[in-house]
């Protein structure tokens, strides 16, 4: 199983515009962060999740040449615009429209901001083409099964993601950008040796756990490695890290997981 961290950044990646000065060493590349999405390896399928703004640069940095599925966690504009990018990929699929998996209100924010990648085939060579489907509590693709929960996030709700690989039966938990956990996620989370959660910063978020929030559901679930993403200006990452468990670690751009 391999995990590749394309962006672990908040919504105005980090650096932001306008940024503070005096709040992050910015001579240390692990404080420059694009904004969130994540690639996974598991059974020989590829899973692409979420599309920043930054995903095409994302991709080549980090040589993303395949893909086999798309889940969106979530319709917000960090998860979803870079998706017209997609279309690399959908050239490469026979028929050439890429499955897409989402809640039905990001099935319905893809729907309005790409009406013209929608349906069974391309609408001329080179563009995006979504085949559309709300994500199954349990989705079995080659090579294992993706399990999905629903997690608050404000207004709407993000789908937290468990991979299960067939044969070997290696687990991996991403719940990003949510509030809370609650018991039904961190049970289905579970003998993950791998759980990356939401740790947006230190101090409370109306939507997104802080990082002392995190560090709680991870000590909840056992895991014995745990990654916080979606981190914002106000987490340096060297000075933030020295003060977390062992077992929490946070991640950055280009962070390559793989057992």
């Amino acid at each position: 199983m391999e995990v590749i961290f394309l962006g672990t950044g908040t919504s105005q990646g980090v650096p932001m515009i306008a940024q503070p000065p005096g709040t992050l060493d910015l001579a240390n590349p692990r404080n420059w962060r694009t904004r969130c999405s994540i690639h996974v390896i598991f059974g020989g399928t590829r899973v692409q999740i979420d599309a920043a703004q930054e995903f095409r640069l994302q991709c080549v940095r980090e040589e993303i040449t395949a893909l086999d599925l798309f889940i969106l966690t979530h319709g917000h504009a960090d998860h979803v615009l870079g998706m017209d990018d997609l279309r690399r990929f959908c050239d490469q699929i026979p028929g050439n429209a890429l499955p897409v998996y989402s809640t039905p209100a990001g099935l319905e924010r893809i729907r309005n901001i790409y009406p013209y990648a929608l349906g069974e085939k391309p609408a001329g060579k080179g563009y995006p083409c979504f085949r559309l489907r709300e994500m199954p509590r349990r989705l079995e693709v080659p090579g294992g099964v993706i399990h999905s929960i629903l997690l608050p996030h404000g207004e709407v709700e993000t789908l937290g993601l468990v991979f299960e690989e067939s044969g070997t039966g290696k687990k991996f938990a991403y719940y990003c950008d949510c509030k809370e956990v609650g018991e039904p996620a961190r049970s289905l989370a579970r003998g993950a040796e791998v759980v990356v959660l939401d740790g947006l910063r230190p101090h409370a978020h109306p939507t997104h756990m802080t990082i002392d929030e995190a560090v709680a559901v991870a000590h909840a679930i056992g895991a014995p490695k745990n990654f916080l993403t979606h981190l914002t200006f106000q987490v340096d990452h060297d000075a933030t890290e020295a003060k977390l468990p062992p077992n929490v670690r946070l991640a950055y751009d280009g962070l390559r997981l793989k057992w």
